[in-house]
């Protein structure tokens, strides 16, 4: 029997990185999985695997969560038994750039606002009246240590964490009555996609961010998301930030030579 028996877990940007690893923790512990990302393919291959592997129900889709008309439409059409969604994981989210205010790109700003900040409103908005309606549920929202401590051209992102840090407070007390739990997952570094992305591509770039340090890993992230979902009833774990044992802040990182 797993922690997560009988559970609907709804995870976003689920192809990759922490989200990836996420799917791949809760099908261990049995949850069913409606899984959704921008790449279909790898929604049909991880879906496939998760499958095979744990014999879990899946139900996926393609989705884009800055799309707020999308992303209606599909949670909306989910079948009766799939909307009974016991644990939302807001894990979509991206940096975009790195440089100061005054040379920013301001497709990258779009980028990260819309994703970060609007697509998890967007998601959250269709889910939780589905678990008010049944006073039950969880939101884990997936923040960043960049929500606590802005960084040198990070002040975009950072900002954008800041709102995912203070929608997590709101969402708590606005849901306080219907027995509702909100987590905020902030980690430091943590090695994904997320630094490829921030760089367009650049994977020397991105492999700098890591030099001389062990830093945390997607899985790291799911475990600690998994210890938040499946405390008792009774237990609601407001945040856990998480950092490398090399990284003291988001500016203070000891790198072996």
């Amino acid at each position: 029997m797993g922690k997560l028996d009988n559970k609907i877990v709804f995870i976003t940007g689920a192809t990759a990185g922490i989200g990836k690893a996420c799917a791949l923790s809760f099908a261990e512990e049995g949850a069913s999985l409606i899984l959704s990302a921008r790449r279909k393919n790898k929604l049909d291959e991880l879906s496939k695997n998760i499958k095979s592997k744990y014999g879990v129900k899946v139900y996926f889709f393609e989705l884009d969560v800055t799309n707020s008309e999308q992303v209606k439409e599909k949670i909306s059409s989910l079948p009766a038994e799939w909307k009974q969604i016991d644990i939302l994981v807001n894990n979509a989210g991206l940096a975009k750039g790195y440089s100061k205010i005054n040379e920013g790109n301001i497709e990258d700003w779009e980028a990260m606002i819309d994703t970060n900040i609007k697509g998890l409103l967007y998601v959250t908005r269709q889910i939780l009246p589905l678990m008010i309606e049944r006073k039950q549920g969880h939101i884990i929202n997936l923040g960043s240590i960049a929500g606590h401590q802005v960084y040198p051209y990070g002040n975009v992102y950072c900002a954008t964490k800041f709102a995912v840090n203070s929608l997590s407070e709101a969402i708590r007390m606005d849901t306080l009555e219907s027995n509702i739990r909100v987590t905020n997952i902030a980690p430091g570094l943590v090695e994904t996609e997320f630094s490829e992305v921030r760089f367009n591509g650049d994977k020397e770039r991105a492999k700098k961010v890591y030099n001389g340090i062990e830093p945390l890993t997607g899985e790291d992230i799911a475990d600690l998301i998994l210890f938040a979902a499946t405390r008792k009833s009774r237990i609601n774990i407001n945040e856990i930030i998480v950092t490398p044992t090399a990284q003291a802040s988001a500016t203070q990182v000891f790198r072996k030579e």
